[in-house]
């Protein structure tokens, strides 16, 4: 293998690192996230890859409807691969009005979205999560807005999300139409032969303007719950770097404590050496000058020896 290919080998092996990371991380508990992800992030970067861990820093931490839903299809690949297949045949039937097909698919969907959400509800319970009522709802709702939604079914399928779906809002939720008959485009109305039925017109033009209301109303809160959903995801991560910088400073702090407590020991140590250093130079000066004396008095004797004693003739 030449060096090009080699340079293109090891860095497709990176990537495939960086991603199975990441897909680890979605599938981590929420409480874990943003300590596992630091933990990811920090191996990349000491083995050289700087920008795979960038972007594993970047990433967000999922709802727990979310990581459910991510968990659902990471541990059940089989079951969640036939329910992204029976969404495009089911869109497809309400495209087509198949009265047949909208009957059989819609009951395929009633019990594939019941049976994959208490799946999911055990396996976050297996994980120690107890999912609430509204945390399993947004888990069903993310279902069927898989089924609904060919961009939602590609979110769900990267397994990465970090927000509950919600179904488009003009996608058919209820039974099919009865067999044997098919919807066919309204007639438009002639006008009104009379101003009797004028009323009975505005009605429904208001009612007409009240549900339009009423759907945007709808998008409108959707947006606003997943913008919400983003908004929590980013306290958290904001809150767990508060944390993180409260426990460096405090290690800090105690480094710092530990370090005055030496440097007051050392002080002290050297206080005591001062002290010793000056008595032994007192000693010393004094044994030097007890020592002159000696000498001196040494010498004084001896002349007097050599005096008082006889000359020889």
């Amino acid at each position: 293998m030449g060096p090009l290919n080699e340079r293109k080998g090891a860095r497709g092996d990176r990537e495939a690192e960086a991603e199975a990371a990441l897909d680890e991380l979605y599938i981590t508990p929420p409480a874990d996230f943003v300590a596992r992800r630091e933990e990811l992030a920090t191996a990349a970067k000491a083995d050289g890859r700087v920008e795979d861990a960038r972007r594993i820093r970047a990433a967000r931490r999922p709802t727990l409807a979310a990581w459910t839903a991510n968990l659902l299809l990471r541990s059940r690949p089989e079951e969640s691969r036939r329910l992204l297949e029976l969404g495009p045949a089911l869109r497809e039937a309400y495209r087509t009005l198949d009265a047949s097909g909208i009957s059989e698919l819609s009951e395929q969907r009633r019990r594939m979205v019941s049976a994959l959400s208490r799946q999911a509800a055990q396996l976050a319970r297996q994980a120690g999560h107890r999912l609430s009522a509204a945390v399993q709802q947004d888990v069903e709702s993310t279902l069927r807005a898989v089924l609904a939604d060919p961009e939602a079914a590609d979110q769900w399928a990267g397994g990465r999300l970090t927000g509950a779906l919600t179904p488009p809002s003009d996608f058919p939720t209820g039974t099919a139409p009865p067999s044997g008959t098919s919807r066919k485009p309204a007639r438009p109305h002639a006008p009104p032969p009379s101003a009797r039925t004028r009323p009975t017109d505005e009605l429904s033009e208001r009612r007409r303007q009240r549900q339009e209301q009423l759907d945007e109303a709808r998008k409108t809160a959707e947006v606003a719950e997943r913008r919400l959903h983003g908004k929590r995801a980013e306290q958290a991560d904001a809150e767990a770097a508060v944390q993180r910088a409260r426990d460096r400073h405090d290690q800090a702090q105690q480094q710092v404590l530990a370090a005055e407590q030496h440097l007051e020991q050392a002080r002290e140590e050297l206080q005591r050496a001062d002290r010793a250093q000056r008595e032994a130079q007192e000693r010393s000066r004094a044994t030097a000058d007890a020592l002159a004396r000696a000498e001196r008095e040494a010498r004084e004797a001896a002349q007097a020896v050599k005096r008082l004693s006889p000359r020889k003739r």
